[in-house]
């Protein structure tokens, strides 16, 4: 199932989309309620055409995980961590598919990071390896912009990671898809940047989910970035990038100076 946030005639709503992105008789079908528990789909279906595309979920946290690809360690300088490397996102840095990525004043290097974003579907605190993947609502596309000059001066990331507008996500959660071996892709004005797959990643959904948990609480609706292949590199403005992932679809973003 994949399940999309979307506004349509000043409304915003959670809703079920079937067909393919693009095609003419794809469609998105509002659900009563909301997707973190029993929901019923109403009787308002429309167009995907002609709805707006949001942010599929408004977390009140982003948690990142750092290093989780070798590859991606070896480009940034150095090898794998023994332990994952876990920073923040605050929700003010999410937007949606479409929205501008703004290229903030205060850096000079600014770079893409494709990576499969974990969407939470229940509250969970310290939940073990074995059961973690209960508490995963769905997948989508993630892109977590950084600054990357800042990131190197501060020598912690969250000013480097926590601009407005730096975790676009997107188009929608899929919610029965197995994360075991999915390409990631991304693509700046058509060209590819990034391409890896998630079997390499060092640490799985599960242990990830079950990691973070062990320090602080998971609510429904939070997002767990899983780590970038190789690959990363510039973004300027006027410029469209695009992070694509095998099984859930395409998430693009314009990139534009502040």
């Amino acid at each position: 199932m994949r399940i999309a946030r979307f506004s349509v005639a000043d409304q915003v709503a959670f809703g079920v989309v079937e067909g393919e992105l693009g095609s003419a008789d794809s469609t998105v079908t509002a659900i009563q309620g909301h997707p973190f528990g029993a929901f019923e789909l109403s009787t308002a279906r429309f167009p995907l055409s002609e709805v707006r595309l949001l942010a599929p979920v408004l977390p009140s946290k982003v948690v990142g995980i750092g290093k989780n690809y070798a590859e991606h360690a070896r480009e940034m300088g150095g090898e794998a961590p023994a332990e994952p490397v876990v920073f923040l996102k605050p929700s003010t840095s999410v937007v949606g598919p479409g929205d501008a990525i703004v290229l903030p004043a205060l850096s000079d290097e600014v770079h893409h990071e494709a990576e499969l974003a974990v969407v939470i579907g229940r509250l969970v605190r310290e939940v073990p390896v074995e059961r973690a993947r209960e508490a995963v609502l769905g997948l989508t596309c993630a892109n977590d912009v950084t600054a990357r000059d800042l990131q190197r001066s501060d020598g912690q990331w969250t000013r480097a990671k926590g601009f407005d507008s730096f975790c676009p996500l997107g188009p929608w959660i899929v919610t029965d898809l197995s994360d075991a071996d999915l390409g990631v892709e991304c693509r700046v004005d058509g060209e590819l940047r990034q391409q890896g797959r998630t079997r390499d990643l060092l640490r799985g959904v599960a242990e990830l989910v079950s990691y973070v948990s062990a320090v602080m609480t998971l609510l429904p609706g939070d997002v767990l970035l899983t780590g970038t292949p190789a690959g990363v590199g510039p973004l300027t403005a006027g410029e469209e990038v695009s992070v694509t992932i095998e099984g859930i679809g395409t998430l693009t973003n314009r990139v534009v100076a502040a």
